[in-house]
């Protein structure tokens, strides 16, 4: 029967920045580390750690930053590991999420955090929202580029009009059924105005 490990995985922002005491005096039997920033969703290392973590194993990482790039990341991750029955534990503060047991413990803390993910999304995007006011005002928003040109627009209107499905009409101009509606219903509203 092959013994459970506890594997360590650490991460640095930059090539600058040292990982050497982020699992100091923590028994580990293999590290996978990476150096990139908490943004970059490409963490290789983190990649194949998670592919090289079996049933029983602990991740052990010194905290929950080093680990995800958000909150949201985080409940995620955690919640995969623990259906692959691998412990997720956190140096910095001392937590851990047990890969073989529904513990309350942890029930209550996955809670808090799924609150605090959603929390942290409606900040981002409450901040959002106000940056693109601001830039309205000032008069540099943009908004978003058309998919189409106008030509593609009318080729798109005449194809529905002549009984084209929709769902191939979208398709042949590489745009999704949701875009393709969108510029329909820009054109009714624009004919109502009219009207």
């Amino acid at each position: 029967m092959s013994k459970h490990q506890r594997v360590g995985y650490k991460r640095v922002s930059t090539l600058d920045q040292n990982t050497e005491r982020q699992l100091d005096g923590e028994q580990i039997d293999r590290v996978f580390e990476d150096k990139a920033s908490g943004k970059d969703a490409n963490r290789p290392a983190l990649i194949e750690a998670i592919k090289y973590l079996r049933d029983g194993d602990t991740l052990v990482v010194h905290s929950m930053d080093r680990l995800s790039r958000n909150t949201e990341d985080l409940l995620r991750m955690v919640r995969e590991l623990k259906a692959k029955h691998v412990a997720v534990e956190f140096i910095k503060p001392p937590m851990r999420f047990s890969g073989t047991t529904d513990s309350p413990m942890d029930e209550l803390m996955m809670t808090m955090l799924a609150g605090f993910a959603q929390f942290e999304r409606s900040i981002i995007r409450e901040r959002q929202r106000e940056g693109i006011a601001i830039a309205k005002e000032k008069g540099v928003y943009k908004g978003r580029r058309p998919s189409l040109g106008a030509d593609q627009v009318e080729a798109l209107k005449s194809r529905i009009a002549a009984g084209e499905k929709k769902a191939v009409v979208a398709r042949d101009l590489g745009i999704s059924r949701e875009t393709l509606y969108q510029y329909l219903r820009a054109d009714s509203a624009a004919v109502k105005g009219v009207a």
